[in-house]
């Protein structure tokens, strides 16, 4: 008799029967770098001669959707509706990478064939995001078999190709495909998780908001610091002081209309109640940096943060013996989404005006893209539902992290598709995604492979919030 169990043992077999890791060593075989032009190509050969064919077999209606923007990577979208009253997941990935530079990995590692040494999976893409998706895929091959070719609910993926460069046409894809991708909830797959014993459930992003702040001093360039020194302004000390009036020296920020007026106690909650592993290699968190008497997840993932990326004055490999008369610095604020983003660029003026900074220009046409913040809310019904089906898949509690720290693509489906948005990741902090060596563990993706089965089981079952 078909079972849960079942589907889960299925599941597993992926693993240990090696088809699991076939799928993915011709995925990662496919060149998907979305940052190297000549690879557009690539992207098409991907979803058209790989991915499609499988949701083909598994009985998905695919369609290719070309990206509006142009130049960019197509997205494809598979559907499986089996009864308009059972509930619909939509199930996300992304099947581009970023640039592989073969020169970094190590002697013996290609990254665009797959190597197993030990528990480790290497490859560009193992973790980020063919890994990730595969594993997705290859759970609900395993409830359809369990179930005799059925899964008992609705399922829709979506696999883009541009995530790598910030998901460019995706905000329009899903505007202008509502109905196609109309889902009772989102499933991403992405990311590492906290902690090698927890699954984890993240709820989201924090937002990020980028400027630079600019002293122009309309000055023909800079002026003798012997004959001028001490009389005429100095772009580099103004915009020092101006950013030093925005925090504390312990980086406690100022600007009152920067901070959420309030944080749902859900959140806080679930901050405090992750657990976290180390990690070799990870640095040590400054435990007095930042918000004082807040605990560190709390400032990562509850509040808001400010960050000098760079600053610029006069000419630092080849100083001169000179007053600037220009200076810039590019600055980031991360938030949550408790705090509107459009907040923030006018509290920063109304800040540095009252500060006597008036001179001081805030610009944020600097060519690169603002992403939004997201959360559902830990107490959201369809998050409960997903938890219980871990706990009933691993017997632990899972880690529900209200937001990641890093960026997603978390509020265009929550707002766009009025959908909870729920991230299930199966990597771990020290896969080196994006860097040379990237790899996954077989025995994280293992136990991801049951625990998704599982939830997939569970959304055929019914007693779901939507049902």
């Amino acid at each position: 008799m078909a079972s849960r169990r079942g589907a889960v043992d299925r599941a597993h077999d992926k693993m240990d029967s090696g088809a699991y890791l076939e799928d993915l060593a011709r995925r990662i075989a496919i060149p998907t770098e979305s940052q190297v032009p000549e690879r557009a190509a690539e992207l098409y050969r991907y979803q058209r001669d790989e991915i499609g064919p499988c949701f083909d077999r598994m009985g998905f209606t695919c369609d290719i959707l070309e990206n509006p923007v142009s130049d960019r990577g197509p997205v494809l979208v598979a559907s499986r509706l089996e009864d308009a009253a059972k509930p619909t997941v939509l199930i996300y990935g992304h099947g581009d990478v970023v640039r592989a530079v073969p020169e970094e990995w190590s002697d013996g590692l290609d990254p665009f064939e797959m190597k197993v040494v030990d528990d480790r999976v290497y490859g560009r893409g193992a973790v980020d995001n063919k890994g990730q998706h595969t594993l997705a895929m290859s759970a609900m091959q395993a409830v359809l078999e369990e179930r005799g070719g059925a899964l008992g609910f609705n399922a829709k993926f979506i696999i883009e190709t541009g995530e790598e460069q910030g998901s460019p046409g995706m905000k329009r894809i899903v505007d202008d495909n509502k109905d196609l991708l109309a889902a009772d909830f989102f499933l991403g797959f992405d990311g590492p998780r906290k902690s090698f014993g927890r699954m984890d459930m993240n709820l989201g992003c924090r937002g990020g908001v980028f400027f630079d702040l600019v002293v122009d001093l309309d000055r023909s360039g800079g002026l003798h610091s012997g004959h001028w020194g001490g009389v005429m302004a100095d772009a580099g000390i103004i915009l020092a002081q101006a950013i030093a009036s925005i925090t504390t020296p312990k980086g406690k920020i100022l600007i009152e209309d920067w901070l959420p007026a309030s944080v749902p106690d859900s959140v806080l909650d679930a901050c405090r109640n992750l657990v976290v592993d180390p990690v070799p290699g990870m640095p040590e968190i400054d435990p007095d940096w930042g918000e004082p008497d807040m605990s560190p997840r709390e400032r990562t993932l509850a509040w808001t943060s400010f960050i000098v990326l760079a600053y610029s004055t006069g000419n630092p490999d080849n100083p001169v013996n000179a007053v600037p008369s220009y200076a810039k610095a590019r600055c980031q604020i991360r938030h949550t989404a408790d705090v509107p983003r459009e907040n923030f660029v006018p509290a920063l003026r109304r800040h540095l005006d009252a500060k006597g900074f008036e001179g001081v220009e805030i610009d944020t046409e600097i060519g690169r893209d603002q992403f939004p913040a997201s959360r559902t809310d830990p107490n959201h019904p369809w998050v409960q539902w997903v938890r219980r089906s871990i706990i009933e898949s691993t017997g632990e509690e899972p880690n529900i992290l209200p937001c990641s720290s890093g960026s997603n693509p978390s509020e265009m489906f929550r707002q766009g598709l009025d959908a909870a948005v729920i991230w299930m990741p199966h990597s771990y902090s020290g896969c080196n995604q994006h860097g040379a060596d990237e790899h996954g563990l077989k025995s994280l993706f293992r136990e991801g492979l049951g625990v998704v089965a599982g939830l997939y089981w569970d959304l055929g079952e019914g007693g779901t919030p939507a049902g």
